[in-house]
């Protein structure tokens, strides 16, 4: 199904630009505030699975550590688009790191529609 999802939710991408420069002592310079919304995402939890026998497998069978994100195409912020592992998402509310490569589902041989961007958001511990 092509998004935006009818009940979806919003997730922001937060995204710092180039460095416009360096300071006094070296150290690059914040770039600017380049985030953006993502509307109508379809969002499931993403669970792991300790070690088995291991000391953590004792108190719990399945950890949820994030989510997983369809973000719908058609977005806006289409060109602001592939996500970046260096982006964090914040989803429900929570600060969350972009893990690994985000995914574009492509366009479905069958109707020629898009499909979704999905990425894995993991919280942000420590």
């Amino acid at each position: 199904m092509a998004g935006p999802y009818p009940y979806g939710e919003t997730v922001r991408v937060i995204r710092t630009g180039p460095s416009p420069g360096r300071d006094p002592r070296g150290q690059p310079l914040p770039g600017p505030d380049q985030s953006f919304d993502l509307k109508g995402c379809a969002i499931t939890p993403r669970a792991e699975t300790p070690q088995v026998g291991g000391a953590e497998q004792q108190g719990r069978d399945t950890v949820i550590v994030g989510w997983t994100v369809y973000a719908p195409p058609g977005q806006p912020a289409r060109a602001s688009l592939p996500l970046r592992t260096t982006d964090q998402a914040v989803v429900r509310g929570v600060e969350c790191n972009i893990s690994g490569e985000p995914g574009d589902w492509g366009r479905s041989p069958f109707t020629g529609t898009h499909g979704p961007i999905q990425f894995a958001a993991d919280r942000v511990t420590g």
